[in-house]
């Protein structure tokens, strides 16, 4: 199952056989629940994530009770490989944003991986950086870009890890993605429905024009998927 399982996620996909191999026989496959959380806040973590399909969203939770997503992490990446490289406290809440299945491997077991392939130490290490690199083009575009292409930005996101075109999002899961209030995520959906790139009823976005959403996001939709692809490909 675990070998069969290696090619749904593009890390390990990336990784040499010789160094898969290390990883393999302490792999399991788990069901990622929506809306579960994974690990919070300050929590030791315990156990990293290869996500197959689905999508974990990193959230930070401030003091008036707004929670902002800060990254995306799907079947090109994995959740928790920092503790690797450095501590094992989650910075950020961890929450499942679209159901689906990942391999999880015991921390103790990354960590010797790591040691022992310089390739697989190499890989963690130039994840983090793409991580970093996201979490920075978040902040930038929840700053400086209007809703509705934020909206599209991360419509697009959700879209390149999931490869659904239907995607079920609470009003909640939407306020986090695009870092507004609640009650302001009607409108920015409303006005790309408007446009014609999306169908938007409660609880279920559709996509239906992808290209026509391209057209009206911001650069920080291909400047994060420049870093993955360089992730994956070593550049």
């Amino acid at each position: 199952m675990v070998e069969a399982y290696r090619s749904h996620n593009q890390l390990l996909a990336a990784l040499p056989t010789e160094d898969f191999e290390l990883l393999r026989p302490f792999l399991s496959t788990v069901e990622m629940v929506q809306e579960s959380v994974l690990v919070a806040a300050g929590d030791r973590l315990t156990h990293v994530y290869f996500p197959h399909s689905g999508i974990i969203s990193l959230v930070v939770s401030l003091t008036d009770g707004q929670m902002v997503e800060v990254a995306m992490i799907g079947h090109d990446s994995l959740f928790g490989g920092s503790a690797a490289l450095d501590g094992q406290i989650s910075l950020t809440d961890a929450v499942v944003l679209l159901p689906g299945t990942a391999s999880i491997l015991d921390l103790d077991r990354l960590r010797m991986a790591s040691e022992e392939s310089a390739a697989f130490r190499h890989l963690l290490t130039r994840h983090e950086q793409a991580l970093f690199s996201q979490a920075q083009q978040t902040a930038a575009c929840n700053a400086a870009h209007a809703t509705e292409m934020r909206l599209a930005r991360c419509l697009l996101r959700m879209h390149d890890l999931s490869e659904v075109s239907v995607l079920p999002l609470t009003q909640d899961a939407l306020a986090q993605m695009i870092g507004v209030k609640r009650n302001s995520t009607s409108a920015s959906a409303h006005a790309l429905q408007e446009a014609g790139v999306i169908k938007y009823t409660r609880g279920k976005i559709q996509i239906t024009d992808l290209e026509g959403l391209k057209n009206l996001t911001c650069e920080c939709y291909k400047a994060v998927a420049v870093q993955y692809n360089r992730l994956l490909r070593d550049d």
